[in-house]
């Protein structure tokens, strides 16, 4: 089995575990995330090391190559100076090289291919992270959506018991009584203390006021011409005056 399908194998298990306990999905999200980046963070580890040994592979390749390359220049040499005998075991150690040299380059090349497949799984594993990440910011807003409709279908739900506006109407109902109680406890107190005599003077007092306000709209009357002029209409200084002003016109 693959790091990668160890990897997705271990992220099925746990998630399938979390969701199974979950309470919060906020809180299953934000650990299902952490799970993810510590996973990439070990498949990054193992790829960097899946590369190493492509490159070591690559250095011992072209170290063999060189080795070679240098028995030859050395088989080259000994010709030159006639010594067939070194020049042909210098080409059988440039043989061995090159054929070992040969070797490392196919290990090389499929390790590189092997490194290739990985480098690409981790960039999918990678962008599947991030498209993780921008998952959970859509399904939390989805989740707050369904508690809010939730909330405001509990709430209806028990207003339509009248249970709510019950309340309010025995408030209502109570304030009013206290609002009554307080207008007669005024007036009781205005009514029954202090002195008595004083209290009449005072009610003396608002009808005498309200007498000469009666006096000033009558002479605006007059002043607007709405009545005949003051000299022809009867003098009046109190309620009681124009009706013994009635009674001397009917005596003439």
């Amino acid at each position: 089995m693959g790091i990668f399908d160890r990897i997705a194998t271990l992220f099925k298990s746990n998630i399938n575990d979390m969701i199974s306990k979950a309470e919060d999905p906020e809180k299953m999200l934000d650990q299902i995330l952490v799970d993810m980046r510590n996973q990439l963070a070990k498949a990054k580890q193992q790829v960097a090391a899946a590369i190493a040994d492509e490159k070591r592979l690559k250095d011992q390749a072209e170290a063999e190559f060189k080795a070679a390359a240098d028995w030859e220049s050395k088989a080259m040499l000994a010709l030159k100076e006639n010594r067939e005998d070194l020049a042909r075991q210098a080409l059988m150690r440039q043989g061995e090289h090159q054929s070992h040299g040969e070797q490392l380059h196919a290990t090389w090349a499929a390790q590189q291919a092997e490194t290739e497949k990985l480098k690409n799984s981790l960039r999918d594993l990678n962008d599947k992270i991030e498209e993780a990440k921008r998952k959970k910011n859509l399904l939390l807003a989805r989740q707050r959506r369904a508690q809010a409709q939730q909330q405001i279908s509990d709430t209806m739900s028990g207003m339509s018991e009248n249970s709510a506006f019950d309340a309010f109407a025995r408030m209502e109902a109570k304030i009013d009584t206290n609002e009554r109680m307080i207008k007669a406890s005024a007036e009781i107190n205005e009514e029954f203390s202090g002195d008595r005599l004083a209290n009449d003077f005072k009610q003396l007092e608002k009808v005498a006021g309200s007498a000469s306000a009666d006096d000033k709209l009558l002479a605006l009357k007059q002043k607007m011409g709405m009545l005949p002029s003051a000299s022809a209409a009867p003098r009046r200084i109190g309620a009681g005056e124009e009706i013994v002003q009635a009674e001397i016109q009917d005596k003439k």
